[in-house]
């Protein structure tokens, strides 16, 4: 029965999220939200000068609508939820809004105050932190505890440090996606297979609710795709990115599986990386740069790789470390917690 909610899910996000997008994107050229590129950037991006931004809503909106109301009706008629677990489900779905929402003011800012770098890093930073300790707040409210999964050891209680850990980790994945997004297809394309592997591994624990709202994530993505694969007609922009970022972290706190998150995700624990390294090195070396350019996939790009083929092998990576993440669920150990789908709602 889980499957098919799973499919419908998927099926009618993706065909949302496409539609949505024949008339989402001539909008957008309308009122001329269109993308500025950086000067520091590769020189052949200059040709995609004006394609619209803020494509992301198409997502966006899909996920959340069709998301949303498949797990409520999959709840009604087949498996009632605890509190805690929608607590988990749905403001996980309210926080990747939230992120979504601070993206759309730094893409405002980039289109129509002509601003290409948007809000300030201390000002996202502000506001990504208030959004994640507002998560784990909510959580906590309804009767979370301070355990995750760690493969092969099992559930572990942090104890006071899961709370500030975890706030660390969500505004970093949300960051780490965001720079994930410079490339045509590369963010909508790893984060579909993220949302796959993520909804295969929460059928296989019994978290239907959670593979419900990682079937539409991925069906979104996808129908977004048709809009973004190389040659791009519109970009999800920071609205898009940071949005995925924090869904992506809801997928992963609603399973108690944030340290899967960094094996799943690794991508963009990579292009996160691959720009830390990059400052740093320039600044100890006073010049010197490590990659060609920044973030990783700009490094590729330099060295001759076509956009498509980085897209290609981004994601065949991520099958790969997703594949890896469904065996050390598998074998390592987890236990279904008390509060399973079958305790009545309330």
């Amino acid at each position: 029965m889980t499957g098919i909610w799973t499919m419908i899910a998927a099926g009618a996000a993706f065909a949302a999220a496409s539609l949505f997008g024949l008339w989402l994107v001539p909008f957008l050229k309308k009122i001329h939200f269109g993308q500025t590129i950086r000067d520091e950037g590769p020189k052949w991006h200059d040709s995609k000068q004006g394609t619209p931004i803020m494509g992301g809503f198409m997502f966006i909106m899909a996920s959340i609508v069709i998301g949303t109301v498949c797990i409520v009706l999959f709840h009604l008629f087949s498996a009632p939820e605890t509190m805690l677990m929608n607590a988990k489900i749905f403001g996980g779905m309210f926080m990747a809004l939230c992120f979504g929402a601070i993206g759309f003011i730094d893409d405002y800012i980039k289109a129509v105050k002509k601003r290409n770098l948007g809000l300030t890093a201390l000002q996202k930073l502000i506001l990504q932190f208030i959004v994640a300790i507002a998560y784990l707040v909510t959580v906590a409210m309804f009767g979370g505890n301070t355990s995750t999964f760690i493969p092969f050891a099992g559930s572990v209680d942090l104890g006071i440090f899961y709370y500030p850990v975890s706030a660390i980790l969500i505004v970093g994945i949300v960051n780490a996606v965001n720079l994930t997004d410079g490339i045509d297809g590369l963010n909508g394309s790893v984060t579909f297979f993220v949302s796959i592997f993520f909804m295969l591994i929460a059928s296989y624990v019994g978290r239907l609710g959670v593979s419900i709202m990682g079937a539409a994530m991925a069906g979104g993505c996808l129908g977004f795709l048709i809009w973004n694969f190389h040659p791009a007609k519109v970009f999800m922009g920071d609205t898009g990115s940071l949005y995925l970022g924090g869904f992506v972290c809801a997928l992963a706190f609603a399973l108690d599986m944030p340290i899967i998150l960094i094996l799943i995700g690794l991508v963009y624990i990579i292009e996160m990386f691959s720009v830390i390294l990059q400052v740093s090195y320039f600044k100890a070396t006073k010049g010197k740069r490590l990659f060609k350019m920044s973030p990783i996939h700009h490094h590729f790009e330099m060295c001759g790789w076509s956009e498509v083929k980085i897209v290609v092998i981004f994601s065949i990576f991520t099958v790969l470390c997703g594949s890896l993440a469904v065996f050390l669920v598998a074998y390592g150990h987890y236990q279904i917690p008390t509060f399973s789908l079958s305790t009545p709602v309330g």
